[in-house]
């Protein structure tokens, strides 16, 4: 009786052909491996990145630490959120790590200079920011620079839930740096967008409602004491 064709006999590599496939898969996986690292290189810049803010020891405040008190506000702050409020945490996350990341080649604008600058401003800073951030995060695959563009993008335009939590705890804690501050480290600026930056955001939930009126109360002692 006549054999049947073996399609997988036939077609199994040899041994010198798998190791030859190991090779290109080893060599793909370290350039992987090698454009993550050089990224994570580039973003170690944000801790060197200096805002308008300074710290209660007196030291100016880095993007960075800026980032990372958010991250931990949407964490501290989710439980408390009205149930209809309440984000997809793991991306609102992400959202905060990713929304400052073109600072390190686009640099920081302190809030109260946004306020000042003239129509058509803030899509010129959105094109420079993207270009930014497409440069810094080149070197990653593929899916995860359309990711982290993704994030960045829903941050701006802050329709869906991830994004306004983002976007009144950016406000939020600004604020609450300011009022750890010494006085004396605010300019007019601060003092004229203070008691405003973050109101309206915050509208939408009780909980930040409230909260941000308690860092207004704070901020009122404050001036009313001079320190």
């Amino acid at each position: 009786m006549r054999r049947g064709f073996d399609f997988h006999r036939w077609f199994q590599p040899s041994l010198k052909l798998r190791l030859a496939y190991a090779r290109v898969g080893l060599f793909l996986y370290m350039r992987k491996q090698k454009g993550i690292l050089k990224f994570l290189h580039e973003a170690e810049k944000l801790k060197t990145l200096l805002r308008h803010s300074w710290l209660s020891n007196g030291r100016r405040e880095s993007v960075a630490e800026h980032s990372w008190r958010m991250a931990l506000m949407a964490v501290v702050f989710y439980p408390y959120l009205q149930k209809k409020n309440r984000p997809n945490l793991e991306k609102t996350l992400m959202m905060i790590l990713a929304h400052d990341l073109p600072e390190i080649y686009a640099t920081d604008v302190p809030a109260w200079k946004k306020f000042r600058q003239k129509s058509g401003w803030r899509k010129k800073r959105h094109k420079s920011e993207l270009a930014a951030l497409k440069k810094l995060i080149k070197t990653l695959g593929k899916n995860q620079q359309r990711q982290i563009i993704a994030l960045w993008e829903e941050f701006e335009l802050g329709r869906t839930k991830e994004a306004k939590l983002a976007q009144v705890l950016d406000k939020m804690e600004a604020n609450f740096q300011h009022n750890e501050a010494l006085l004396k480290t605010w300019n007019k600026g601060d003092h004229r967008i203070h008691f405003t930056r973050g109101v309206k955001e915050a509208e939408y939930d009780e909980f930040l409602k409230a909260f941000r009126e308690l860092g207004n109360k704070e901020a009122r002692r404050k001036i009313k004491i001079g320190k």
